[in-house]
Parts: C-alpha cells; sequence; structure tokens
C-alpha cells in the first residue's frame, strides 16, 4: 500500500486533483503492483510563495519548470525493480501529459520504502503482512 503526498500549486487544485488522483492509481495499479481500489492520497497546496525549486534542475531537453510543477512523495512497503520504477515514472509522465498537458520536466517523483512495522492502519495495531486480505 503506497501512500502518497502530491505538492500541487493552489490555482491548479481544483481544476486538476481528480485527474490527477485517477491518473496516479492507474500508474501505481498498472506498474508499480498495486491492488486495484488500494489508494491512499494527500494533496499538499502552496501558494507560489511558499513553492521554492530549481526550474532547470536535471530537466532535460524538455525545457524548464514552470508552475504547473508536481512533486509526488511516494512511501511503499515493498521495494520495486529499477524496471518497475521507470515503467510507472514513464506511465505516470505520460498519463499527466495526455490528461493535463502538464509538461514531463513538471513532474518529480521521490519514492521511499519502509518495512512493515514502520505502518499501524489503525487501532494503534502494527502491521503484519498475515493482516493483508486474500485476494477477491
Amino acid at each position: 500500500m503506497p501512500m502518497t503526498r502530491i505538492a500541487i500549486s493552489a490555482q491548479h487544485f481544483e481544476q486538476w486533483h481528480v485527474r490527477i488522483s485517477r491518473d496516479l492509481q492507474q500508474a501505481l495499479e498498472e506498474h508499480f503492483s498495486v491492488p486495484a481500489g488500494d489508494c491512499f492520497q494527500l494533496f499538499d497546496c502552496y501558494s507560489p510563495q511558499q513553492r521554492v525549486f530549481d526550474p532547470d534542475y536535471l530537466c532535460g531537453a524538455e525545457g524548464s519548470r514552470s508552475d504547473d510543477y508536481l512533486l509526488f512523495q511516494i512511501t511503499a512497503g515493498k521495494a520495486r525493480s529499477p524496471h518497475q520504477k521507470q515503467a510507472f515514472y514513464q506511465n505516470l509522465v505520460a498519463r499527466l501529459e495526455r490528461s493535463l498537458g502538464i509538461g514531463p520536466q513538471n513532474i518529480m517523483v521521490v519514492i521511499g520504502f519502509t518495512g512493515p512495522e514502520d505502518w499501524s492502519f489503525g487501532s494503534g495495531k502494527i502491521f503484519r503482512l498475515t493482516d493483508i486480505p486474500a485476494p477477491r
């Protein structure tokens, strides 16, 4: 179960958040081994004064970052291969470019992994792998 925080410009939130959520979830399910419906996302909205980022750092030939810049911080429980990560990155970028016109240089993803004992899904109980329900 990945948990994703999405940093977004406050001016784009209302217009974009539904499509971003959908595109992210579809990319996670198709390329990151996430079960259907396993969706945990938080949107963090920022004013222009609250967002400070280098517009050109490692952007490549696509151009500079703009106010469209999105940062996805994904915390996941199990590690993924470099191949899975690359496929996920490419699919997410393609989806967001197609659905919202966000340029690839404006999409940054940071993934971190934790162990099962680092999660509590509620009631103050530590998560155990045996807690995962059987597939339907």
